[in-house]
């Protein structure tokens, strides 16, 4: 029980902190990656591009890391949400109007952040130049979800550590497609 009550005092000074210590110009530029990424947009599009214009080995790490997303999400949104049945956190904490823009859904994990992890994970053995682009997004995604309100840092970890575990299953599994693309 010790534990837990420690875990919650972490997260509710981080999430304190990201929300009124981050700048708003920051915070607005945060919450426009975020967007892009709503609905794993920004991964797809991000996809489309490599497979486009990346030759095989932008289409394996398109493969790659949009089958990573669905595994993410699947777990995340799909399984974890509705097991831990989190609230988000409380709006006094948050000292800006984000706060009133988010999911009624579960807190934990972080969809956003586990679909980010996800896909960058997947594409950077496939092509690393592009993970090392697609990084920066990412991280901003998992920022912003703890700056606005919408998660604790630890439901944004968790999203991560589920993004990453979908990228290796994906990486690993004797899936033809993504086999013959690489």
């Amino acid at each position: 029980m010790r534990v837990r009550a420690g875990f919650h005092g972490v997260d509710r000074v981080l999430t304190q902190q990201a929300a009124s210590r981050i700048p708003k110009r920051v915070g607005r530029v945060l919450s426009a990656v975020e967007e892009a990424a709503e609905s794993s947009k920004l991964w797809w599009g991000a996809a489309a591009v490599m497979a486009a214009a990346g030759g095989r080995r932008g289409r394996a790490a398109a493969v790659a890391g949009v089958s990573a997303v669905a595994v993410a999400q699947l777990v995340s949104n799909g399984l974890c949400k509705q097991l831990a049945d989190r609230p988000r956190p409380p709006k006094e904490w948050i000292p800006h109007d984000e706060v009133y823009d988010r999911p009624d859904s579960s807190s934990f994990p972080s969809g956003h952040t586990a679909a980010a992890v996800a896909f960058t994970a997947a594409v950077t053995p496939a092509w690393p130049a592009a993970g090392a682009v697609c990084a920066l997004p990412a991280a901003m995604v998992a920022l912003e979800r703890v700056q606005s309100g919408a998660h604790y840092p630890s439901d944004v970890a968790a999203g991560a550590v589920i993004g990453a575990a979908s990228a290796w299953l994906v990486r690993r599994a004797p899936y033809p497609l993504l086999r013959r693309t690489t």
